[in-house]
C-alpha cells in the first residue's frame, strides 16, 4: 500500500446519450464516435432498435451487430466481446435500455425467475438477477475501448398533494443510477436535438449552453481522454525506479501487457544491468 500524488492517466470514454425516441441519439453517437476515432471502420454499433443504425450507413462504413430478443445481460456481453476481438476502437450500444426493460431483459427475467423459483417473491429473485446486470455494467466500465451507450427516456410523473399528476422531468429507462456509472451523461431534447449534461467529469459540457453534437464534439472528448500520462509511460517510470532485483521482477509481472514492448523491455535490461553486482 503506497500513498502517491494523484495523476490523471489516459482513459477510455464511457458516455451515455439519453433521450426520447426520435431525439437523434443514434446519429449523435455516430458523429461523436467519428470525431474521436476518425475512421468509420473502427466504429461499431450494437443495434437493438430494429436496424435503425443502418439507416445512417451513408455516413461511413461502420460495423453493426443486430441484437434481437432475448436482450439478456449475457448476450450484450457476448456482442461487446465480438467487437473488441474484431479490433473496434469505439463501440456504440444502441440501446442499453433493452438490457433492463426489454424482452428477456433484467426486469422480465426477474419476474419469470420469481415465479419459477421464489414463489412470486421478486425481491429474492433480484439476488440472482442483480449480479448479471452488474457484470454487464462492469464489462462496459472495464473494456479497453471507448464505449458510448444510448438509453431511451420517458416522462417521469409524481402525484402531488392536490392529487394531480405532475411532470417532474425525463427518466432513463435503465436501472436507477445508470448515468452515475459513466464519465459523461448527456440528455438530448426531442424537438431541438440539443444536448445538455446531467453528469460531466470532463468539465467540457457541464454548465455550458445546450449544443448539437457533431464530430467536433468527439474531437474535444478524445483530446480530453488522451491528456495525461500514458499507461506505458507509467510502466517505464516504475521500472526505472526499481531498487532491487525482486522489485524489478515484481514490476515485470505487474505490467504483463507491455512485456513485448521494446521500450519497456529495454528499460528492464537497463535496470537489470544496474542492479547486477559487478565482479
Amino acid at each position: 500500500m503506497e500513498l502517491k500524488k494523484a495523476q490523471r492517466k489516459t482513459v477510455k470514454l464511457r458516455l451515455n446519450l439519453s433521450g426520447a425516441s426520435g431525439s437523434g441519439k443514434t446519429m449523435s453517437a455516430l458523429f461523436m464516435a467519428f470525431g474521436m476515432i476518425g475512421d468509420w471502420s473502427k466504429i461499431a454499433v450494437i443495434d437493438t432498435e430494429n436496424g435503425s443504425a443502418s439507416l445512417y450507413s451513408h455516413l461511413g462504413e461502420f460495423k453493426t451487430i443486430d441484437l434481437n430478443a432475448p436482450y439478456s445481460s449475457e448476450r450484450y456481453i457476448e456482442a461487446i466481446d465480438v467487437c473488441i476481438n474484431a479490433g473496434i476502437e469505439c463501440l456504440i450500444i444502441d440501446s442499453s435500455s433493452h438490457e433492463w426493460s426489454g424482452a428477456g431483459g433484467c426486469i422480465e427475467s426477474n419476474e419469470k425467475l420469481a415465479q419459477s423459483k421464489y414463489k412470486g417473491n421478486t425481491w429474492s429473485a433480484w439476488n440472482e438477477t442483480t449480479p448479471k446486470h452488474d457484470r454487464f455494467v462492469n464489462k462496459i466500465l472495464q473494456s479497453n475501448i471507448h464505449i458510448i451507450t444510448c438509453t431511451r427516456s420517458k416522462m417521469e410523473t409524481i402525484m402531488g398533494e392536490d392529487k394531480k399528476v405532475k411532470k417532474v422531468g425525463m427518466k432513463d429507462i435503465q436501472r436507477d443510477g445508470w448515468e452515475y456509472e459513466l464519465t459523461v451523461s448527456l440528455n438530448i431534447e426531442r424537438d431541438t436535438h440539443m444536448a445538455t449534461a446531467s453528469k460531466d467529469r470532463t468539465e467540457l459540457f457541464e454548465g455550458k449552453e445546450p449544443f448539437v453534437i457533431t464530430p467536433e464534439t468527439g474531437k474535444k472528448i478524445i483530446e480530453w481522454c488522451n491528456t495525461g500520462i500514458d499507461q506505458l509511460d507509467i510502466a517505464i517510470i516504475e521500472m526505472s525506479g526499481c531498487e532491487t532485483m525482486d522489485k524489478l521482477k515484481e514490476c515485470w509481472s505487474k505490467w504483463k501487457e507491455y512485456q513485448t514492448n521494446s521500450l519497456f523491455m529495454a528499460e528492464k535490461e537497463n535496470q537489470k544491468i544496474k542492479l547486477t553486482p559487478k565482479e
